[in-house]
C-alpha cells in the first residue's frame, strides 16, 4: 500500500495551492484513489493509493511542478481502512510522514519510505527524474507532453506551427525518451517495495 503526504513548499509566501490540488488529484479516474486526497494540516495533503503506477506518476508530477514536498510511504494500514484518508494509520501513514520530511531537503524535493531496499533505489531514480524535468525548457515540456499524449511528431509539429525536425530536436533536448525509460524502472521499483 501507498501513502502520499504532499506539503506545499514555500507556502508563506505565495498563495494556498492545496484546495485546487485536492480537486485536480480527486477528479482524475485515469489515477484511482484508494482513499482521495485530503488536506490533513495546514498546507499538506495525503491520500491512499493501491497501485504503483498511480502513486509514481502522482508523486512525479507533483515533485516536477517545483510546488511541492513528497513523501511516499510504503507498507500495511491498519484495517479496516477508515473513509477519510486523515483517520488512517499504520506503516505506511508512519513512513509517509518520515519521507515527506526528508523531502523538503532531498534532492527533486521527493523522498521514498518503505522496509525494503527496493525503496531506497525507486527513491534515487524518481529523485533523478524530477531533476531531469525541472531543467526542461517550457518548449520542451510543451512537446513532451503532446508526445505523452500519443500525438506523433509530425502531429505535435502541425499543432505547434514548427517543423518535424524542431520536435525532434525539443524531445532530445527534453530526455523525454529517457525519461519515460527512467519512470517504468521507478514504477517497478515501486511495485517491488510494496511486496
Amino acid at each position: 500500500m501507498f501513502v502520499l503526504t504532499v506539503d506545499q513548499r514555500r507556502s508563506r509566501s505565495r498563495e494556498d495551492l492545496v484546495e485546487d490540488a485536492v480537486d485536480v488529484l480527486n477528479s482524475d479516474s485515469a489515477r484511482p484513489l484508494l482513499r482521495g486526497f485530503e488536506r490533513t494540516a495546514g498546507d499538506e495533503m495525503q491520500a491512499v493509493i493501491a497501485d504503483a503506477s498511480v502513486a509514481g506518476a502522482i508523486a512525479l508530477g507533483l515533485a516536477a511542478s517545483n510546488n511541492w514536498s513528497v513523501g511516499i510511504g510504503i507498507g500495511t494500514v491498519d484495517d479496516p481502512l477508515p473513509e477519510s484518508t486523515r483517520a488512517g494509520s499504520g506503516e505506511a501513514f508512519e513512513r509517509a510522514r518520515e519521507a515527506v520530511t526528508a523531502a523538503k531537503t532531498a534532492p527533486g524535493n521527493i523522498a521514498v519510505s518503505g522496509a525494503r531496499k527496493e525503496a531506497g533505489h525507486a527513491e534515487a531514480v524518481l529523485q533523478l527524474l524530477v531533476s531531469v524535468a525541472r531543467k526542461r525548457s517550457k518548449e520542451a515540456r510543451e512537446a513532451g507532453e503532446l508526445s505523452d499524449q500519443g500525438l506523433t511528431q509530425q502531429q505535435i509539429a502541425e499543432r505547434l506551427g514548427i517543423t518535424q525536425q524542431a520536435v525532434s530536436s525539443r524531445l532530445h533536448s527534453g530526455l523525454w525518451h529517457e525519461w519515460r525509460r527512467g519512470q517504468s524502472v521507478a514504477l517497478a521499483l515501486l511495485e517491488g517495495a510494496d511486496r
